[in-house]
């Protein structure tokens, strides 16, 4: 038991010095930096994606350093953000999924909620059953959380996967709660994307006045902050919208715009799509061969985006048999743990009740040998009693011996002065008897009488005297 004792404390000491180094480490370096950065490459997903990436990867190299996990599983996040802006699914899977598992080690809710999020935006495109999935996920831990900001994103984005779905009231509903929320929260840039949506989904209800309002204001607030991707993508329902009221003239000034800001974000998605805005705003225009050339480009880079959404969804889904596959391996880790701390209580179990059965059979065996002690020293004394009653019998037997030959003599003795006292008395007293009548009669002299009468007298006490010497001395016999 000492050994386990030792061991256990031993184990204990070694726990608390390794874990002191990465405390003191953290202590040590100031982890302000990771967050600077990592919020420094959020706040460019926008503006530029490449540099979302750049920065988050320097984010993750300082808080792999310092043992910074909240700062490791922000940086992987942030940098599935950058490649979702890129285009790079395969690589944002990997991500977030990392992320996720990193948020899930130290419990964190709320990192878990946004990683969530992204995944469902992730999924918007190819899988949109998915999508609303991972976002009512995220959306039942804020809701336990009360956490205002990333409900106002939820809400923004499950409204995008009804958009996408055709449900424009229903993507209405969502978005308008979002915008309240996000104008609550002082959420700008969140603000512009809403805007955005807004006003997408009045120019698919054909409420063009409304739909060009809340456009404009977006690509006005897009361009303040320096949004490029909101900027692009608002110029393009902008151009939609223009070329649907005829105003050719407005809608080729903001395609010009948008495609300048889809070249510096460098996404070829949004390039094809303004292509194919252009071809539309010459094909109203009539300007045949100039549609026909942007109709070339678009049909060559729709073969080239087909293919690339086909591997994204084929890298999905491998990454998704990849999560299930590390999900399975980590719950068979969890039940061999379990089963080993229940083999280990097991086995302490026993130890324990082992270790109870030999202290009592010890024990028992130590109050036998002592019991048997006693028992031997108790039969010893009685021993050396029954010795010293049998000397005591036998002391008894020479006295009652000895007493039963005195009493037979003296008895002996009695029955000789009896005789002699029969024999010797009688005689004097007969002499007495008969002076006594004698002088009842008058026969005799009264003087003579008398001096006869003390002689008698005489003769008895002298006979007994004699007898009392005789009993006393137990040499002498009667006769």
């Amino acid at each position: 038991m000492n050994k386990i004792y030792a061991l256990a404390l031993l184990l204990i000491w070694c726990c608390l010095v390794t874990a002191v180094p990465a405390h003191a480490a953290i202590s040590a370096r100031d982890t302000a930096e990771v967050i600077k950065l990592n919020k420094q490459a959020y706040d460019n997903r926008y503006t530029s994606p490449e540099q979302t990436v750049e920065v988050a990867e320097k984010a993750l190299a300082l808080a792999t350093e310092l043992n910074y996990t909240r700062g490791v599983g922000e940086a992987y996040r942030v940098m599935g953000i950058g490649n979702y802006y890129l285009n790079q699914a395969g690589k944002a899977i990997d991500n977030y999924l990392k992320a996720r598992d990193v948020f899930q080690s130290i419990n964190d809710l709320r990192s878990q909620a946004k990683v969530l999020n992204n995944i469902g935006n992730l999924y918007l495109d190819n899988n949109k059953d998915k999508a609303l999935e991972y976002l009512n996920l995220a959306l039942d831990i804020v809701q336990k959380l009360k956490d205002e900001d990333l409900k106002a994103s939820l809400y923004m984005n499950i409204g995008n996967v009804y958009y996408r779905n055709k449900s424009y009231n229903q993507a209405l509903s969502f978005y308008d709660k979002s915008n309240v929320m996000f104008a609550k929260n002082g959420d700008s840039i969140n603000l512009v994307q809403v805007l955005q949506n807004r006003g997408v989904i009045y120019y698919n209800l054909h409420e063009y006045d409304k739909a060009e309002s809340l456009l404009l204001a977006a690509n006005k607030a897009g361009k303040e902050q320096d949004l490029n991707k909101p900027v692009a993508s608002t110029n393009l329902t902008l151009a939609s919208l223009y070329i649907a009221q005829g105003k050719f003239e407005a809608a080729g000034s903001v395609v010009t715009e948008g495609q300048a800001y889809a070249k510096v974000l460098k996404d070829e998605k949004l390039i094809n799509d303004y292509n194919y805005i252009s071809y539309q705003l010459e094909l109203k225009q009539r300007h045949y061969e100039k549609a026909l050339g942007y109709l070339q480009t678009i049909f060559k880079q729709d073969s080239l985006i087909h293919s690339s959404n086909e591997s994204t969804q084929i890298t999905m889904l491998q990454e998704q048999y990849k999560q299930a596959a590390t999900q399975r391996e980590k719950d068979a880790i969890i039940l061999r743990q379990q089963n080993d701390r229940i083999k280990f209580w097991a086995v302490t179990a026993v130890a324990g009740l082992l270790l109870v059965v030999i202290g009592l059979l010890y024990t028992n065996v130590k109050r036998k040998a002592k019991t048997n002690l006693q028992l031997t020293e108790l039969n010893g004394e009685v021993l050396k009693q029954k010795d010293n009653l049998d000397r005591v019998n036998h002391h008894l037997e020479e006295i009652i011996d000895e007493r039963t030959k005195d009493l037979q003599f003296k008895n002996k003795k009695l029955s000789e002065y009896s005789s002699y006292l029969s024999h010797q008395i009688r005689g004097p007293i007969a002499t007495l008897r008969g002076l006594m009548n004698l002088e009842k009669e008058g026969l005799v002299d009264e003087k003579e009488c008398i001096r006869m009468m003390d002689k008698c007298v005489f003769d008895i006490d002298q006979k007994i005297i004699e007898m009392s010497e005789m009993l006393n001395d137990n040499g002498k016999t009667v006769f």
